[in-house]
C-alpha cells in the first residue's frame, strides 16, 4: 500500500498550482499580444483610409477649381457672345 504523506501532497499542489499559474499567464500574455497586433493592423487601415480619404478631397478640389475655371470662362463667353447678338441687331 502506497501512501502519501503531507509534505509530498503539498509539495503537489503548489507545482500543479505553479503550472497552473504560468500557463494562466502565458495564455494571458499570448492574447494581449494578439490584441495589440490586431489593434496596430486596424490603425494602419484607418491611416490608409484618412491618406485616402486626403487624397479624394484633394482631387476634388481641384476638379472644382477647374469646373468653377471653366464656368467662369463660358460665362464670359456667352456675355461676349450677347454683346455681338446686341451690336448685330
Amino acid at each position: 500500500m502506497d501512501t502519501t504523506t503531507w509534505p509530498g501532497t503539498v509539495l503537489i499542489l503548489g507545482l500543479s498550482f505553479l503550472a497552473l499559474i504560468l500557463l494562466i499567464g502565458t495564455a494571458a500574455t499570448v492574447l494581449e499580444f494578439r490584441k495589440l497586433k490586431l489593434s496596430a493592423t486596424v490603425q494602419e487601415d484607418l491611416r490608409r483610409l484618412v491618406r485616402r480619404y486626403e487624397q479624394l478631397a484633394e482631387n476634388t478640389m481641384d476638379a472644382q477649381q477647374r469646373t468653377s475655371n471653366d464656368l467662369s470662362e463660358l460665362r464670359a463667353r456667352a456675355a461676349s457672345i450677347e454683346q455681338i447678338l446686341r451690336t448685330v441687331e
